[in-house]
């Protein structure tokens, strides 16, 4: 428990961002001056996994296991409900664990019944031995409609006794993907999904994957500062000197959209309605959003509420003047690729120029 309290509070209170941006400042999209749309007519809803949603918005993984992570997450669930847009919980690790702290879990499922609400269990303890039964108690303690299993190699190898095990992981997952009656999508913690892992694991029947890329919160960061606080000063070294490692969330994004005909979420330092945009037009399926939101729904639910306001409606101005009535029409708007982004995904054998040459 004391290890949660400490990621909210560093999280909030240290300087835990990569230093190398997520890329989608290397993304611009080509205005139309006669979009020939009404801005009311933008229609930014869509369905995912499901559900139907006002908006392609997660409030993605960030928290639970303590007093303040239950008041939090009552906090993004109720306005989860309001805004009728997704809403992930962090690692139920917890709780399967102790049991008395289902509470600051179950809690979200409680305030957002309609909403899109995504479980989370973590592939080391999946490596150490959980599999079908410990993954039906995380679905059921929030009445899930999907499983999000993370993948935090980075994190777990700076963290002060962190769970490194991951030989095998992939034929586990493939014996929980057809066990569970949910889809289950594969999560990163902000280095980001290849190409070739996005492929593996949809042939394993994955459902979809949630891309964290490198460019928001770095976890090795966040483990940096937590060791320094406990003393641990070789594991303080190796989070300084891993802080931006990663694939940038841009160039993960185009990745696994090619590698994967399943459901695509960009998050990783996303921060406005243009980066969510611009994240459609690369193929996104849903823009997920954590430590801003953490944020806001610690000063409380009125700034959250307005934050996420700005973040729809910022998004619905940009398909207006790419001329896009809604996502399906987004995903196909010409976007130019440029910097090092072009240059990572040349490298990689995928064509930029692709991007800026489509129409609708």
């Amino acid at each position: 428990m004391k290890r949660k309290q400490r990621h909210i509070r560093v999280s909030i209170e240290e300087n835990v961002d990569s230093e190398i941006p997520t890329g989608f400042g290397d993304v611009s999209l080509v205005h139309r001056a006669v979009p020939e749309i009404d801005l009311r007519d933008v229609d930014a809803s869509t369905k995912l996994f499901g559900r139907k949603l006002s908006a392609p918005l997660i409030i993605s993984a960030i928290t639970g296991g303590t007093d303040e992570a239950e008041r939090i997450n009552r906090i993004l669930a109720t306005v989860a409900q309001k805004y009728n847009i997704g809403i992930g919980v962090g690692s139920q690790r917890i709780a399967i664990e102790q049991p008395e702290l289902e509470r600051t879990f179950s809690v979200v499922r409680e305030a957002a019944q309609d909403a899109l609400v995504i479980g989370n269990i973590g592939c080391p303890q999946i490596s150490l031995g959980w599999g079908v039964r410990e993954a039906r108690k995380a679905i059921e303690m929030i009445d899930a409609d999907v499983l999000a299993i993370h993948m935090n190699p980075l994190q777990e190898a700076v963290q002060v006794r962190g769970d490194t095990k991951y030989r095998g992981i992939v034929k586990k997952i493939k014996e929980l993907t057809g066990s569970l009656g949910v889809p289950v999508v594969m999560k990163e913690t902000g280095a980001g999904i290849s190409h070739e892992d996005a492929a593996r694991l949809e042939e394993v029947g994955v459902a979809g994957f949630e891309v964290s890329g490198l460019g928001g919160t770095s976890w090795a960061a966040v483990e940096h500062h937590i060791a320094r606080e406990m003393g641990e000063g070789r594991m303080e070294y190796f989070g300084k000197a891993l802080w931006s490692w990663g694939i940038p969330t841009a160039c993960s994004l185009v990745e696994v959209r090619i590698a994967s005909r399943g459901k695509v979420i960009a998050s990783g330092g996303l921060r406005s309605g243009l980066d969510a945009a611009k994240a459609l037009a690369l193929g996104a399926d849903a823009v997920g959003i954590a430590k801003p939101f953490l944020q806001k729904a610690v000063e409380g639910e009125e700034a959250l509420e307005k934050y996420i306001e700005m973040i729809i409606d910022e998004t619905k101005i940009c398909m207006f003047l790419v001329g896009a009535r809604n996502l399906a029409e987004m995903g196909k708007v010409p976007a130019v690729i440029t910097g090092r982004t072009a240059e990572w995904l040349r490298v990689r054998g995928f064509n930029p120029e692709t991007y800026a040459t489509r129409s609708r």
